[in-house]
Formats: C-alpha cells, sequence, structure tokens
C-alpha cells in the first residue's frame, strides 16, 4: 500500500493544484449531492460526480498553462458578475442622497445632489448638456 501512494504521488509537484475554479466546483459539487439526497432528481447525483471527476483531474494536471488559462476565464466572468452587483449596490447606498443618471451621448454615469430642482447637467467626459429633475 505504502508503494502505491509513493508511486502515485511520485511527480506531483508540478501538478496546479487548487483555484478559485477548483474550488467553486468542489463546492457545487458537494451541493449538487447533498441537493440530490434530498429530492427525487437522480440526474443532479450524476452532475455532482461529473464535477468532482473534473475537479479532481484539474487538482492532478500536469498541464499548467492549459489550468491557468480556464482559470483566468472563470475569474474574468465571476468579476464582471460580482461587479454588476457591486455597483448595483453602491448606486444603492447613494440613492437617498444623489440622483444617478447617464449622459445620453457617451453613457456616463453622474451623480447629481438631490433636491435642486430642475438643472441643467453637463457630462464631464463629453460635455454634453441635458436637462434633468433632481
Amino acid at each position: 500500500m505504502r508503494n502505491f501512494f509513493s508511486r502515485f504521488f511520485q511527480g506531483r509537484y508540478g501538478s496546479y493544484g487548487t483555484d478559485k475554479l477548483t474550488r467553486f466546483l468542489l463546492i457545487l459539487a458537494v451541493v449538487n449531492l447533498i441537493v440530490s439526497i434530498c429530492t427525487p432528481f437522480g440526474f443532479l447525483y450524476y452532475i455532482a460526480v461529473a464535477l468532482l471527476a473534473y475537479s479532481c483531474y484539474r487538482l492532478l494536471s500536469h498541464n499548467i498553462s492549459a489550468r491557468y488559462r480556464e482559470n483566468e476565464r472563470f475569474e474574468r466572468v465571476l468579476k464582471k458578475i460580482t461587479g454588476l452587483f457591486k455597483r448595483t449596490g453602491s448606486d444603492f447606498l447613494m440613492r437617498s442622497k444623489y440622483h444617478i443618471y447617464t449622459c445620453p451621448n457617451c453613457s456616463q454615469k453622474i451623480r447629481i445632489p438631490r433636491g435642486k430642482g430642475q438643472i441643467i447637467i453637463r457630462c464631464p467626459k463629453c460635455l454634453t448638456e441635458f436637462k434633468k429633475k433632481s
């Protein structure tokens, strides 16, 4: 048994290891396993097993450049999704004190204080002027 493990782990020093994508796949697989136990949907179990197999493949892979590219694509998509929520959250917090308008010409977001009445807004980026109520 000891000989088996020593042969298996021989050369594992160059493997890619865990990254955000691998951790996400493992968490998603565990969630799928729990849901498949609690519900009568059998296909969730097979999806969880496939996710576990793929995450193990990623953990033990020696092709570091391919795993790096996969992780970079995943992080780029994740950043777009989380960035959308962060922007929306910050806009929501400022909503009580400011109006957030977008320039009709260049789509630049402009923050205007509330309670100033009818005003002419000049876009700082393209210098287009437009009327809005604050």
